[in-house]
């Protein structure tokens, strides 16, 4: 409250124009004189100059710029040690409690009250001095602001002059895209009037002006040629019309005559009307096809009468394939409309567009060529050949129907096996990969490891396929477009035809041995009795079929294993030969080129103990004689008797090694095996080998 009282209050300042008269002065006084004084000091106050300022024309603000800070700080610490003084000094008076020294307190209270003043003069002057340093700090900020704006407008009036340089620079004019003639043939062909060599030589930019000149001149001359040329082809085309009007109208008398033809074309086995459309169909087979039903039917032909070539599949399908794709926008349109319409609609998983285009990549050409190989027998070889687009290989499918119905055989059911019947036609083409490099990148895209795993669908991509259809894939340089050659394709068209029917011939004549073995019978013709004595005591109990991981894993097979001679696209069969108490175990590896390459047999003898090639010399000659003296039991040509002469000299030689075998004088009774072969000397040599070779016609045995 007192100091809201003392604002509202304004002091009573006593103006005097002299000093109080002398003499006894009282409270009243001093009183008078304290006002005097204050208002002294509030109204003049010397500058450091000494000179003093009425208090009519003072101004703070000016006295500011006049008056040095260092010593108004030097004044401010003198005033403030000053008024401690005062202070310690009237608090000492007043201590004291005597009444004389009242006079001496409010003399020292005035002069502090004067101190006061000087310590709000000083805080005002403070505070301007600082009020005007913002000022001047403020102006600076503004004009460096200033600058910096003009400096920022100078950089982007700097920059926009840079990109219309730039652009300028970089500004082609459209005779840069067109291709004028060379200089030598410009000034060679160019009148003088538009060359003018005399200027353009040393100006570029008139030579230019020139050069583009001459260009228009020739593009008139060539727009007049355009114009007579459109002319002449619009009278050609006339006539084309008019001979297609011709051609139209001569077709069905044509189609007349060749429906009246057909008895005669039937009588003298000459079908030109199926032929005719079987080339219709063929010009829409893709290339690889293309070629290969060319190739075949002109060997068909040519040499071979039996080989029956056909094109089957949808041709409808084929030419939907060639026709330009169309526009689209309104089937995007109703799309659009039918995903608005639905609400609920989910989208293909990650599987099920992988299976997509993995079915899209092993996508088949609609149409296929077929072939049939016919036999002397009548039994048909049945070959269908597919073109698969996005990987451009081919496969081929084949299936095999006999003239009359076979004895079923349990251990020939891979025989004729689609899988298996044309594995290794070639060495080494077992058909599992594809012979084109570049479709195991196309593999990788889309997740598929191998073709294996798709060739009982697809069918099996072997070499020999690709070469008849005229694909060749080098393997240093993967190609993605491999053409169809018509000259590699006819190279390897004859040889392959004739492998195709041995092979088949081949099986169908194993086919029927394997169900005489079976039975325990073996098939010995006529021709080659003359390679086994009259009687053979040992026979065949036993002829089955075994996977290759049980051939693999008998004790006794381990040497053809390692020598490459057996592996998993070959067909592997057990043989077990008795006589009395021996049985003799038979390994057998059938070649797929069977009877080209001859099967190979491993043996074991199970009598006083197991016996085989690795403990027992004599059985290592019983395999020499059938595995490597083989050629003596080829037979009669193409040689498809050989398995079974093979297995006819087995229990031939088993006889004589039993019974050329030592008696046991410890056992009594008579020999088990007595000797009914005649040998002219019952073992040879430090390895104690016995006499396996047979001597016709004298029936003999003797050692190679």
């Amino acid at each position: 409250m007192s100091s809201e009282s003392s604002k509202k209050r304004k002091p009573k300042v006593i103006r005097t124009d002299g000093v109080p008269a002398e003499g006894k002065r009282g409270k009243g006084d001093a009183d008078q004189e304290t006002q005097t004084l204050l208002w002294r000091a509030s109204t003049r106050l010397e500058d450091p100059s000494g000179i003093c300022m009425d208090a009519r024309y003072y101004s703070e603000e000016s006295e500011v710029d006049l008056r040095d800070p260092i010593k108004d700080y030097e004044l401010y610490r003198e005033t403030c040690q000053e008024l401690q003084r005062l202070m310690a000094e009237i608090q000492e008076l007043k201590s004291r409690g005597i009444k004389e020294n009242a006079s001496e307190i409010d003399e020292r209270r005035v002069q502090s009250c004067v101190h006061f003043m000087t310590l709000k003069k000083l805080n005002r002057l403070a505070h301007i001095r600082l009020k005007k340093g913002r000022d001047q700090t403020h102006e600076a900020k503004q004009k460096v602001d200033a600058y910096h704006l003009q400096l920022q407008n100078l950089l982007y009036e700097v920059m926009h002059l840079q990109k219309e340089i730039t652009k300028c620079l970089e500004f082609k004019s459209k005779h840069e895209e067109i291709e004028l003639v060379s200089l030598e043939e410009f000034y060679k062909e160019a009148p003088p009037e538009i060359s003018r060599p005399a200027i353009t030589l040393t100006e570029p930019h008139q030579q230019t002006l020139a050069r583009l000149d001459w260009e228009l001149e020739q593009r008139k001359r060539l727009a007049e040629k355009y114009k007579e040329c459109l002319t002449s082809k619009e009278k050609i085309l006339k006539e084309i019309e008019v001979k297609k009007e011709y051609l139209s109208s001569l077709q069905p008398r044509l189609n007349s005559i060749m429906q009246a033809s057909l008895p005669v074309q039937e009588y003298l086995f000459m079908p030109f009307d199926q032929a005719h459309k079987q080339y219709e169909t063929a010009r829409h087979l893709p290339p690889p096809l293309y070629v290969l039903f060319v190739q075949a039917s002109a060997y068909g032909q040519a040499c071979d009468k039996k080989l029956v070539v056909a094109i089957e599949g949808s041709v409808e399908e084929a030419k939907a394939l060639y026709k330009p794709p169309e526009d689209s926008q309104d089937d995007e349109s109703d799309s659009d409309a039918e995903e608005e319409q639905t609400t609920k609609r989910r989208r293909p998983t990650l599987g099920v567009q992988l299976d997509d285009k993995r079915k899209e990549m092993l996508k088949r050409h609609p149409l296929s060529v077929t072939l049939d190989l016919k036999c002397k027998d009548e039994n048909v070889l049945h070959l269908t050949f597919h073109y698969l687009m996005n990987l451009n290989v081919m496969t081929v499918k084949a299936k095999v129907t006999t003239a009359v119905e076979m004895t079923t055989a349990i251990s020939a059911g891979d025989l004729l096996s689609p899988d298996s019947l044309l594995n290794c036609l070639y060495p080494g083409d077992h058909g599992r990969k594809t012979p084109n490099p570049a479709n195991q990148f196309q593999f990788d895209k889309v997740g598929i490891l191998t073709l294996s795993d798709y060739v009982t669908e697809l069918g099996h991509p072997y070499v020999w396929v690709q070469k008849l259809g005229g694909l060749h894939f080098p393997k240093d340089q993967p190609q993605h477009t491999v053409a169809a050659d018509n000259s590699l394709s006819a190279s390897h068209m004859e040889l392959t035809v004739k492998l195709l029917r041995s092979r088949l011939q081949s099986r169908l004549a194993l086919h029927k041995q394997f169900a005489s073995l079976e039975h325990g019978v073996v098939p010995v013709s006529s021709e080659c009795q003359q390679l086994f004595p009259t009687k053979i005591v040992s026979r065949l109990v036993k002829w089955t079929a075994i996977p290759y991981e049980d051939y693999a894993e008998l004790p006794y097979t381990k040497d053809v294993i390692e020598a490459g001679l057996a592996e998993d696209t070959h067909l592997y069969y057990m043989a077990l030969i008795e006589r009395g108490t021996a049985k003799l175990q038979a390994a057998v590896v059938l070649n797929p080129g069977y009877s080209t390459l001859p099967p190979v047999f491993s043996l074991c003898l199970n009598w006083k103990g197991e016996r085989n090639s690795s403990n027992d010399d004599n059985i290592r000659a019983m395999e020499s004689e059938v595995n490597v003296y083989y050629k003596e039991l080829w037979g009669p040509k193409p040689g498809y008797q050989l398995l079974t002469n093979q297995l006819q000299r087995l229990c031939m030689v088993l006889d004589v090694y039993l019974e050329t075998e030592p008696h046991d004088p410890s056992v009594e009774g008579p020999k088990e095996f007595p000797q009914e072969k005649m040998c002219l000397r019952l073992v040879r040599g430090p390895l104690r080998l016995k006499p396996f070779k047979f001597n016709y016609p004298q029936g003999f045995f003797s050692h190679r």
